[in-house]
């Protein structure tokens, strides 16, 4: 049976996934190396990931009417960032696919995600490829973060489950 502070580590797992800019790419290893079961890690950090992926997918188009909105109340225009520019570059030589796979490297997940979407495409692919992309992500996070902590001795060698 797990104490309190067991599932509190397993909550904060699932709600770091959740946000920008920390992700599995963060979380996987921190958990793994926390001792945490790696296959309840892979999932709490995949779903956690996932949900806020679909969220930005499924409020995308009420975003950008309220971004539009405010711009044009204080009068401000568009500024063509450099992560925009090198999303769009990978977008223009390998479409949403390549976008979705490589992305969350460059870019993290959330911003792949919304690029996917300003880039036209459908949210029906968005979602497939970017739900893909995460799993693919995320089971190759999780083997490397153990195996690589295994090997430096830095967790005990119980295997997954």
């Amino acid at each position: 049976m797990l104490s309190f502070y067991e599932y509190w580590e397993y909550i904060t797992v699932f709600l770091l996934a959740a946000i920008p800019w920390i992700e599995v790419v963060i979380v996987i290893p921190l958990g793994i190396a926390g001792g945490l079961s790696p296959v309840a890690v892979v999932i709490l950090a995949f779903t956690g990931n996932l949900l806020t992926i679909l969220m930005i997918i499924v409020l995308y188009d009420k975003w950008t009417a309220w971004r539009e909105r405010r711009r044009e109340r204080k009068g401000i225009t568009k500024q063509v960032s450099k992560k925009r520019e090198r999303a769009k570059q990978i977008w223009e030589r390998y479409g949403l696919p390549g976008l979705a796979i490589v992305g969350p490297f460059f870019i993290g997940t959330h911003l792949t995600a919304v690029m996917g979407m300003a880039f036209g495409s459908r949210k029906s692919f968005v979602t497939f490829w970017m739900t893909f992309s995460l799993l693919v992500w995320t089971v190759g996070l999780t083997a490397a973060s153990y195996y690589g902590l295994d090997y430096l001795n830095l967790i005990r060698p119980d295997g997954f489950f």
